[in-house]
């Protein structure tokens, strides 16, 4: 049922389901190269802008939490971490989908691609951490620190680094970004979107997450 809490949700399914429809459908520029593989960025490119936004989340909650030490704060901090991994391996696999018809393998040592496959890897990381500390509170807490320096790593990882040298990526190395040579009204009209769909429904699954974490958490007090 459509409320003031949750109307982003249902605007969230209806702009991913908009966007694959037209993604699939609608026009694309004629690039040499790209051809129908660049519908791929209706996928691929939103993902990952959902797992920053996710992992900002974290970020902002492992702040909370050092502040506050509320569960909540943890909770909320653990599932957008959880969710944020999950889109961006999503982002990888599109992304190797996208190179093996582009670059003529899958995983061609790209600056970027190694730098994405490295922070995900700090992300992940995380969770070894969490599940190597028994006690709740002092894992909460490192976690939490790990978290707050996992932040930046990973923006130095993804947008940095790779603008340092030569990558087959657009907007790295000297190469065009998409919107100065070929992101149309038409691809416009289905990427942001599309971006703000999958950010929404990251979201959603998130929150979705943490409800089931704190009913397995109070189950567990009983």
């Amino acid at each position: 049922m459509l409320s003031k809490n949750n109307w982003w949700k249902w605007m969230g399914i209806v702009l991913v389901t908009y966007s694959i429809i037209f993604g699939f459908m609608g026009p694309i520029p004629a690039l040499a190269i790209l051809h129908e593989t660049m519908r791929n960025v209706y996928f691929h490119v939103p993902m990952w802008f959902a797992m920053i936004v996710l992992f900002i989340v974290n970020a902002w909650y492992s702040v909370k939490y050092l502040r506050s030490g509320k569960e909540h704060d943890d909770r909320w901090a653990v599932e957008s971490a959880n969710v944020g991994v999950l889109l961006g391996v999503l982002g990888i696999v599109t992304g190797m989908i996208w190179a093996k018809f582009t670059w003529g393998e899958a995983w061609s040592n790209d600056p970027k691609q190694n730098s994405a496959a490295i922070a995900l890897l700090v992300y992940m990381a995380y969770f070894v951490l969490r599940g190597s500390i028994e006690d709740d509170q002092k894992k909460a807490k490192i976690s939490a620190v790990y978290s707050v320096f996992a932040f930046p790593v990973m923006i130095v990882l993804v947008f940095i680094l790779p603008r340092m040298t030569d990558s087959l990526h657009p907007g790295n190395g000297g190469n065009p970004g998409f919107n100065t040579y070929d992101m149309d009204n038409n691809v416009r009209k289905v990427f942001y979107p599309a971006v703000i769909g999958w950010i929404c429904i990251g979201l959603w699954i998130t929150q979705l997450k943490f409800r089931l974490r704190r009913l397995e958490d109070k189950s567990l007090e009983k």
